[in-house]
């Protein structure tokens, strides 16, 4: 009888045995898949973050790498551009209500009625490039041009190619948004799809230059202004460079007016306009 129990004892022993080993095992296997399962984790975590950041950091090497290429070296050659042209202007000091559409003849526009509302239109001397989510209205930007900015349009074609926008963008860090020379009187703006009914650019042409000449420097005879126009293939700092030269901002109907506020040092410096 003992001999039984002890066997029997033995027989329990072996099993309970046999069940430690397997959930020893069965431990083993979860720790191994809860290892798996995190290390996946930090995979993807790190492949989110990777892909978040990597065009950041390209994007701030791309943005250093231009910093040192002088303006008429960034884009596409002078070439890309067709050649100047021309058209008579009105609007001058033809103030609408803000918030009142205009119907500009032209895409984009050179010159025309316009809005004027502090810190509304004209827009701000301080900034230099708009994208389609900050862009001021086209009334806005109409009044800077007759103060004597240039305005660099880009179409949706330049807007879908990063390469193409990291120049923009650094054609539009050439111009100082943080001094005082009326020189840098120069913006880069997206024309988007829903400006003037979807009016376009030429065939081929995705870039435009805008200017509102008074019809050269100190004239003031109002007849004698006019918009001046040139399209490009493509951005291109020679082409807005020559045409900078050509059609400077003292060469516009108001030429001594600022555009919105100055930074604080800089309008110490320069007298508002009577």
């Amino acid at each position: 009888m003992a001999k039984s129990t002890k066997s029997a004892k033995s027989a329990k022993s072996g099993r309970q045995a046999v069940i430690d080993e397997m959930r020893k095992k069965q431990r083993g296997a979860d720790r191994r898949r809860n290892y798996v399962i995190v290390g996946v984790c930090v995979l993807i975590a790190v492949g989110i973050l990777a892909a978040a950041i990597v065009p950041i950091v390209k994007d701030k090497l791309d943005e250093r790498k231009l910093e040192s290429v002088a303006l008429a070296d960034l884009g596409a050659p002078a070439s890309s551009c067709q050649k100047i042209v021309t058209k008579k202007a009105d609007g001058n000091q033809n103030h609408v209500d803000v918030g009142t559409p205009v119907n500009y003849t032209t895409a984009p526009p050179a010159f025309g009625p316009h809005w004027n509302q502090s810190g509304v239109a004209p827009a701000p001397f301080a900034k230099k490039f708009y994208t389609a989510d900050d862009r001021p209205e086209l009334e806005a930007l109409v009044h800077n041009l007759e103060h004597g900015y240039t305005i660099l349009w880009y179409d949706s074609t330049i807007a879908d190619d990063s390469e193409a926008m990291d120049q923009v963008q650094a054609i539009a860090d050439k111009f100082d948004a943080s001094g005082d020379n009326f020189r840098d009187k120069f913006i880069a703006a997206p024309w988007t799809s829903d400006d003037e009914n979807g009016k376009k650019f030429p065939d081929g042409q995705h870039i435009a230059f805008t200017h509102w000449s008074a019809g050269g420097n100190g004239v003031t005879d109002a007849s004698k202004q006019v918009g001046v126009f040139q399209y490009c293939s493509a951005p291109s700092g020679a082409a807005l460079e020559t045409f900078m030269q050509k059609y400077p901002f003292s060469d516009t109907p108001e030429p001594a007016a600022r555009s919105g506020p100055l930074p604080r040092a800089c309008a110490r410096k320069i007298p508002a306009p009577a």
